[in-house]
């Protein structure tokens, strides 16, 4: 597949803190790829300048081969989901997805039709007019990618969505995500400090460590082949453990 992002040799360094070193990839078009790895290893951070809220201190970054690392976050049709959902308290389900383009001066025909199909989409049909404090917090993560949806970008960025949810309501989420992008076919990059999450997400996963990628590969090989003990902690014996923490709960 044709890759959509490209970052070539990322650094990136706030005065004399090194954050990122060296970083490089591609994100292929339609692709579900989720970066994993331990708080402050600079996830969000590659998030961030994807987005375009910062700048690398050096490297590029490129969407469909044009240069974006210069370019304003408004211009770049990319989307972003953050954690705290961010939608209004005094506005009803239809009118939180529909803002953005009422903001854009579309008809407002236009602005029904999409925003009822964007709705169905993500199934929050019989909570259209409910207000944000009236959903639960599973159905308002909802809202809130449906709210990115509807203005049909390339790319969908999200910063740990569900770390707020209850163990259930994830993983039901996670289902309906994943439907949604299959669906859509729209590629999405996902930040998670969840190994399961990410087994569970992703087509490919960046595994992050001491300021670099320790290993980018789908879940299958960085179960099996693990490029190097660091991400045999991180990943093989984490998930190994917590398969034997439910085999011992059963018993």
């Amino acid at each position: 597949m044709e890759s959509i992002i490209r970052a070539e040799n990322i650094n990136k360094k706030y005065k004399t803190k090194t954050v990122l070193e060296d970083v490089s990839f591609e994100v292929a078009e339609g692709e579900f790829l989720s970066l994993l790895g331990p708080s402050g290893c600079g996830k969000t951070t590659i998030l961030r300048m994807l987005i375009g809220i910062e700048k690398p201190s050096s490297g590029r970054i490129y969407k469909k081969g044009r240069d974006i690392t210069d370019v304003a976050p408004k211009d770049r049709n990319i989307g972003i989901v953050f954690q705290n959902y961010s939608l209004f308290p005094n506005m009803d389900v239809y009118h939180n997805i529909a803002y953005a383009l009422e903001s854009r001066k579309l008809p407002k025909e236009e602005i029904a039709g999409k925003v009822r199909e964007i709705i169905e989409t993500v199934g929050l049909e019989e909570h259209i007019y409910k207000k944000p404090r009236q959903l639960s917090g599973g159905q308002q993560q909802r809202v809130a990618i449906a709210r990115t949806l509807v203005l049909n970008p390339d790319i969908i960025l999200f910063d740990e969505p569900m770390s707020a949810l209850d163990a259930e309501i994830k993983v039901v989420l996670r289902q309906q995500l994943k439907e949604i992008q299959k669906k859509l076919k729209v590629t999405m990059v996902y930040v998670t400090h969840d190994q399961e999450e990410a087994f569970a997400l992703s087509d490919r996963i960046m595994v992050l460590n001491d300021l670099k990628i320790a290993q980018l590969d789908t879940p299958y090989n960085l179960y099996h082949h693990p490029a190097d003990p660091f991400v045999r902690r991180f990943i093989v014996e984490h998930l190994d453990q917590k398969v034997r923490s439910i085999e011992d709960s059963i018993k």
